[in-house]
Protein backbone atom coordinates (compact mmCIF):
# COMPACT_ATOMS: atom_id res chain seq x y z
CA UNK A 1 0.00 0.00 0.00
CA UNK A 2 1.39 3.19 -0.80
CA UNK A 3 1.92 5.56 1.72
CA UNK A 4 3.07 9.51 2.03
CA UNK A 5 4.27 11.00 5.40
CA UNK A 6 5.34 14.96 5.48
CA UNK A 7 6.92 16.37 8.67
CA UNK A 8 8.76 19.13 9.07
CA UNK A 9 6.64 22.17 9.25
CA UNK A 10 6.10 24.95 12.00
CA UNK A 11 6.20 28.73 12.25
CA UNK A 12 8.60 30.96 10.92
CA UNK A 13 9.17 34.50 10.70
CA UNK A 14 9.08 36.35 7.08
CA UNK A 15 12.60 35.64 5.52
CA UNK A 16 13.61 32.74 7.20
CA UNK A 17 13.56 28.53 5.91
CA UNK A 18 11.79 25.45 6.42
CA UNK A 19 12.90 22.14 5.14
CA UNK A 20 9.74 19.54 4.33
CA UNK A 21 10.05 16.03 4.33
CA UNK A 22 7.79 13.07 2.80
CA UNK A 23 8.85 9.80 3.65
CA UNK A 24 7.25 7.11 0.90
CA UNK A 25 6.51 3.29 1.05
CA UNK A 26 4.85 0.82 -0.38
CA UNK A 27 6.38 1.73 -4.41
CA UNK A 28 8.88 1.40 -6.36
CA UNK A 29 10.57 4.74 -5.54
CA UNK A 30 11.92 5.12 -9.33
CA UNK A 31 8.58 4.53 -11.28
CA UNK A 32 6.44 7.59 -9.95
CA UNK A 33 6.38 11.63 -10.59
CA UNK A 34 6.22 13.08 -7.06
CA UNK A 35 4.72 17.17 -6.32
CA UNK A 36 4.21 19.44 -3.78
CA UNK A 37 0.93 21.25 -3.17
CA UNK A 38 -0.16 23.80 -0.92
CA UNK A 39 -3.25 24.92 0.38
CA UNK A 40 -4.16 28.09 2.47
CA UNK A 41 -7.35 28.36 4.59
CA UNK A 42 -10.44 29.35 2.06
CA UNK A 43 -8.17 29.08 -0.84
CA UNK A 44 -7.91 26.67 -3.47
CA UNK A 45 -4.95 23.30 -3.49
CA UNK A 46 -2.07 25.21 -5.22
CA UNK A 47 0.64 23.00 -7.13
CA UNK A 48 4.26 23.95 -6.61
CA UNK A 49 6.66 21.84 -7.94
CA UNK A 50 6.66 18.51 -9.67
CA UNK A 51 9.72 16.06 -9.97
CA UNK A 52 9.75 14.25 -13.12
CA UNK A 53 10.97 10.46 -12.89
CA UNK A 54 14.49 11.90 -15.49
CA UNK A 55 14.76 14.10 -12.32
CA UNK A 56 13.76 17.31 -14.08
CA UNK A 57 11.48 19.83 -12.37
CA UNK A 58 8.87 22.46 -12.87
CA UNK A 59 8.57 25.24 -10.62
CA UNK A 60 5.15 27.80 -10.09
CA UNK A 61 6.34 30.94 -10.41
CA UNK A 62 5.50 32.58 -7.09
CA UNK A 63 8.07 29.84 -5.06
CA UNK A 64 10.76 29.65 -8.15
CA UNK A 65 14.06 30.72 -6.87
CA UNK A 66 12.99 29.77 -3.41
CA UNK A 67 12.35 26.46 -2.98
CA UNK A 68 14.09 23.62 -3.79
CA UNK A 69 12.50 20.20 -4.44
CA UNK A 70 15.22 16.91 -3.93
CA UNK A 71 14.95 13.05 -3.31
CA UNK A 72 16.91 11.15 -1.34
CA UNK A 73 15.74 7.88 -2.98
CA UNK A 74 17.98 5.09 -0.63
CA UNK A 75 16.15 6.60 2.05
CA UNK A 76 12.55 7.18 0.27
CA UNK A 77 11.97 11.02 0.99
CA UNK A 78 11.09 13.79 -1.08
CA UNK A 79 12.10 16.84 0.02
CA UNK A 80 11.50 20.36 0.24
CA UNK A 81 13.71 23.15 0.51
CA UNK A 82 11.54 26.65 1.52
CA UNK A 83 13.46 29.97 1.62
CA UNK A 84 13.17 33.14 2.00
CA UNK A 85 9.34 32.35 3.38
CA UNK A 86 6.69 35.09 2.81
CA UNK A 87 3.83 35.35 4.74
CA UNK A 88 1.47 34.12 1.38
CA UNK A 89 3.83 30.95 1.93
CA UNK A 90 1.47 30.22 4.80
CA UNK A 91 -0.72 27.28 4.20
CA UNK A 92 -0.91 23.50 5.05
CA UNK A 93 1.48 21.79 2.61
CA UNK A 94 1.06 17.90 1.35
CA UNK A 95 3.13 15.72 -0.82
CA UNK A 96 1.71 13.52 -3.45
CA UNK A 97 2.97 10.98 -6.39
CA UNK A 98 1.39 9.38 -9.53
CA UNK A 99 2.72 6.69 -11.47
CA UNK A 100 4.16 7.48 -14.30
CA UNK A 101 7.64 9.69 -16.48
CA UNK A 102 6.21 13.10 -15.65
CA UNK A 103 3.27 14.92 -14.10
CA UNK A 104 2.15 18.38 -14.03
CA UNK A 105 1.23 20.01 -10.20
CA UNK A 106 -1.29 22.20 -12.02
CA UNK A 107 -3.50 18.75 -12.26
CA UNK A 108 -4.41 17.88 -8.63
CA UNK A 109 -7.16 15.57 -9.78
CA UNK A 110 -4.39 13.04 -11.43
CA UNK A 111 -2.44 12.39 -7.96
CA UNK A 112 -3.67 8.93 -6.40
CA UNK A 113 -1.36 9.00 -3.52
CA UNK A 114 -1.29 11.73 -0.79
CA UNK A 115 0.15 12.53 2.41
CA UNK A 116 -1.87 14.39 5.19
CA UNK A 117 -0.19 17.36 5.07
CA UNK A 118 1.85 19.41 7.14
CA UNK A 119 1.25 23.13 8.52
CA UNK A 120 3.78 25.69 7.88
CA UNK A 121 2.66 29.14 9.12
CA UNK A 122 5.32 32.19 8.52
CA UNK A 123 4.77 36.08 10.07
CA UNK A 124 5.24 38.84 9.03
Amino acid sequence: QVQLQESGGGSVQSGGSLRLSCTTSGYPYNRYCMAWFRQAPGKAREGIVSLHLDGSTDYTDSVKGRFTISQDSAKNTLSLQMNSLKPEDTATYYCAAVSGLRCSYSDFESFGFWGQGTQVTVSS
